[in-house]
């Protein structure tokens, strides 16, 4: 029976090892939080998982909230022109349904899955050395810690990280009591683009408390609502969200002037960090080598919703690299090929729209995003990008292919300009 360890207890990592584990595999799974801790602790995130992402869970028997999840229908798009007034709003309709479930509902129960069907669970902090130590027992080892500090053993990728510092200051609500929509009859993320400002995004999930909604801006560093440093109060982050709604987005405001209040004590999250690309084998300091999941090797912002759904695509590719590989030894050549099919299929796609999303939008963009309330097909197609980001490169990223695109689907040569 072969040996696997695996660092870090979110999507990725806990995929992973469920997945191992139900192909025989001895699994070890270090973690620095148990579930419990988990479970009452703090949001870990805002995430939107899509049907591909929901797909590598269904086929583990992973995917344990479909019946109780808000199912999400759609994804909209509202632009704030002058004086706050909306000049661009659409929705358009996902092929598959989305669903977000607060990861500390999923994480923690996956955890007690994994550890209920034999899995051992070590909550403890690992320190480079500590890694060095214990990999020589595991035929394997991978890092799924993703911003912890392990991090530092996987060299940054120059040519892949354009950042060198964060692009949007990240502060997230999960909160009760948010009115229903009027516009539309179906569920959705909405995604509110403020130019100079940053995005508002609203999206159903599910928490332990049940259905709710989230309330996540994305600000631009230094702008009006960079407003989050210090706040430790969850009331005091709240009522600045609520504030800047009301000022840049006050469409989404007026959902929340009946009232909204928070689902609990820890459901406020605020911070920003760099996006970046690593190098995917980590050196250890007595010259071992270990294989990075997920956000370790890829980090990109939140902005298109790409984090959770990479880490879950990340666990399948590097399950099937993993099941294929028998039992040769895994070597660096392994290690860089299991890393490789994640890149090429899911992760280079993912990173060049969200870096391209981070950047002012060029004219053919705005083009694009101003004929979704009168193209439908326009509207769909981007809606369906959050799911599979590699069809953004037939007509989204290049002025020549939009404008053919764009002609291809407007009756009478009319795009919404």
């Amino acid at each position: 029976m072969r040996r696997v360890l695996i660092v870090g207890a979110g999507q990725a990592g806990l995929q992973l090892a469920l997945g191992l584990q139900s192909h025989g595999y001895d699994v070890t799974l270090l973690t620095d939080r148990d579930a419990q801790e988990v479970r009452d602790g703090r949001v870990l995130s805002t995430q939107c998982m899509f049907d591909a992402a929901l797909r590598t869970e269904r086929v583990q028997g992973l995917d344990l909230w479909v019946e109780r999840a808000p199912q999400i229908e759609g994804i909209g798009v509202s632009v704030a022109g002058p004086e706050s007034a909306r000049v661009v709003d659409w929705v358009g309709r996902l092929d598959g349904h989305a669903q977000s479930v607060d990861q500390r509902l999923k994480m923690s129960t996956w955890l007690e899955l994994f550890a209920g069907r034999g899995g051992r669970v070590e909550v403890r902090q690992v320190s480079a050395a500590d890694l060095e130590h214990l990999s020589r027992s595991y035929d394997l080892t991978l890092v799924a810690a993703g911003k912890g500090a392990l991090s530092s053993l996987f060299e940054r990728d120059e040519e892949r990280s354009p950042y060198t510092r964060p692009q949007r200051a990240l502060a997230v609500s999960y909160v009760h009591g948010l009115a229903p929509r009027p516009e539309h009859d179906f569920p959705a993320v909405r995604c509110n683009l403020v130019p100079g400002v940053g995005e508002l995004f609203v999206m159903p999930v599910l928490t332990a408390a049940g259905p709710c909604d989230t309330l996540f801006w994305e600000a631009v560093p230094g702008g009006p609502a960079d407003a989050f440093d210090g706040i430790r109060d969850p009331a005091e982050h709240l009522w600045v969200t609520l504030e800047l709604m009301k000022a840049f987005t006050p469409w989404e405001y007026d959902r929340a002037a009946s009232g909204v209040e928070l689902t609990d004590a820890g459901a406020t999250l605020a911070g920003r960090f760099a996006p970046v690309v690593r190098r995917p084998v980590g050196e250890l300091p007595g010259g071992g080598a270990v294989l990075g999941m997920a956000d370790v090797v890829v980090l990109n912002d939140p902005i298109t919703g790409q984090g959770a759904n990479s880490a879950a695509r990340c666990a399948a590719v590097y399950l099937e690299a993993i099941l294929a590989h028998g039992d040769r030894p895994f070597d660096r050549e392994f290690l860089r090929s299991a890393f490789g099919r994640f890149w090429e299929a899911v992760a280079r796609p993912a990173t060049a729209w969200t870096n391209a999303m981070l950047a002012p939008p060029p004219p053919h963009v705005r083009e694009l995003l101003g004929s979704g309330g009168q193209l439908p097909a326009v509207a769909d197609r981007f809606a369906n990008a959050f799911d599979r980001p590699a069809d953004l490169e037939e007509w989204f990223f290049d002025p020549g292919r939009a404008a053919a695109y764009l002609a291809s689907v407007a009756p009478d040569g009319r795009t919404g300009r």
